[in-house]
């Protein structure tokens, strides 16, 4: 699922190409993309872009008279920029989005139909797409505190909450935690003051790094290989691999489709945390996958569960 620091690179690539634009049209491929019937799709043809923005994990595309697109990639959604008038692909593709400088395709791997898109007329009917969580690069230690600290849930399951924190997920909730040298089970209620001021610190160290690589390595070119997986993490996808401090094996557990990657080394004192003996606290404090938060936090677009 993109992230934070997918999400903005997505928008760093934007702003140059459409920027300005006018949107000539939107064509759609897939009857599961477009959740919305209000405002029409009609509605929106021939009004230039005039902001481009983030929600969460959500791409909002601003245009005049305060009409938007709210495009959700969900986990496998990914944005392709093409010439003007390009096709939208037999398979895989989703919607294309016609500008006067290029067409934005929005594609989809596999058969979930879980990525959306979204019309919205009005700031009021944006805020609706706003899961509410902090900004960790705008919000005060105590913000952060407070927020992780409001329920007692698992350290990663709280970090990866858009009600609580805005845009992590499962990817970079990893590395903020190996950062941190926190075992990603530790209950928030238990945090203390000095892991969660660790965990402030590297909540936004780690985005920030991840941010300012991604866009080196793009360049000026669109982003075509979005991924959860990246050279240079640390323990995410890392199974087996030695840890880039210690040198100890990455471990992992698993639940679901969900995935902990963790250095027992750094982060739980050499212990491995076994999967069987900890099925019942994960079934307790996990969706079954990342997209379910959406349910659980009542969210208006209702995607699939698992």
């Amino acid at each position: 699922m993109p992230e934070l620091p997918d999400i903005l690179l997505y928008l760093h690539a934007l702003e140059p190409r459409i920027g300005g634009a006018r949107l000539q049209r939107i064509r759609v491929g897939s009857p599961f993309v477009l959740r919305t019937v209000d405002p029409p799709i009609a509605d929106l043809a021939g009004r230039a872009v005039g902001s481009l923005r983030r929600l969460g994990k959500r791409i909002v595309i601003g245009l005049e008279a305060e009409y938007f697109i709210v495009l959700h990639l969900m986990i496998a959604g990914r944005l392709r920029w093409k010439a003007s008038g390009a096709p939208i692909p037999g398979r895989g593709g989703l919607a294309a989005l016609d500008f006067s400088s290029g067409t934005l395709v929005l594609t989809e791997a596999g058969s979930t139909h879980r990525a959306a898109m979204h019309l919205v007329h009005g700031e009021a009917g944006l805020a609706a797409h706003d899961p509410g969580g902090l900004d960790t690069f705008t919000a005060t230690f105590e913000q952060f505190r407070e927020a992780l600290t409001r329920e007692s849930h698992t350290v990663k399951r709280a970090l990866t909450d858009p009600r609580l924190l805005d845009g992590i997920g499962n990817a970079y909730s990893d590395e903020i935690l190996h950062a941190a040298r926190i075992s990603p089970l530790t209950l928030t209620g238990r945090l203390q003051n000095a892991e969660l001021e660790r965990l402030y610190a590297a909540t936004r160290a780690t985005l920030s790094t991840w941010i300012t690589r991604l866009r080196a390595e793009t360049g000026d070119e669109f982003p075509e290989t979005v991924t959860a997986f990246r050279a240079g993490m640390a323990v995410h996808g890392r199974f087996r691999r030695p840890c880039p401090v210690c040198g100890a094996p990455v471990q992992r557990i698993r639940y679901a489709r969900n995935e902990v990657n963790y250095c027992p080394t750094c982060q739980t004192g050499g212990r491995v945390l076994a999967d069987r003996s900890l099925s019942r606290l994960l079934k307790q404090d996990w969706p079954r996958s990342l997209d379910e938060w959406e349910a659980r936090i009542g969210a208006r677009e209702n995607p699939p569960t698992e």
